[in-house]
């Protein structure tokens, strides 16, 4: 009795420690791929004076961000549902994920290409181009969520 409670916390110890890995890992290569699109857009030099405050681009590219991470979200659970047969497949989720994806996803490429400084000039660099990653990373989800969802329609299996 006492072994079995132990075997299952030291399972759960091990699973929560690998999640823990991954949300590190996951956060690492965000923030990476965040700094490789300002980068590549020639805006990785910070401002020599510091902007404070909301400005409107910021509050553009915060909305923009906010749009992206809802996509994601909805775009995990869709590709979580869209295993499933019968009606809640996830195929509504998924093409919501990739409207939503695509509309952040332009807007924060419209907000890097409009910026005229780098992070702290008060243009929304930062949030423009995580608007930008987490789109695309919404249209993936969504992607493969909705080619799922086709599939289990056509009763081809997973």
């Amino acid at each position: 009795m006492y072994r079995i409670e132990t075997d299952h916390r030291r399972k759960s110890m091990k699973r929560t420690l690998v999640l823990v890995l991954a949300a590190l890992a996951a956060a690492a290569l965000f923030a990476g791929l965040v700094h490789a699109v300002l980068v590549a857009a020639h805006l990785s030099e910070p401002a020599p004076t510091t902007v404070y405050g909301m400005t409107p681009r910021r509050l553009w590219a915060t909305t923009a961000l906010v749009l992206a991470l809802g996509g994601v979200v909805i775009g995990g659970l869709a590709l979580r549902r869209s295993g499933r047969t019968g009606t809640g497949n996830g195929r509504i989720a998924a093409i919501v994920a990739l409207v939503a994806g695509l509309i952040a996803a332009v807007n924060g490429g419209l907000n890097l290409a409009m910026a005229t400084g780098g992070p702290g000039t008060g243009n929304g660099v930062i949030g423009g181009a995580a608007a930008l990653v987490l789109g695309l990373i919404a249209m993936a989800l969504g992607g493969l969520a909705l080619a799922r969802a086709r599939r289990i329609g056509l009763g081809r299996g997973v």
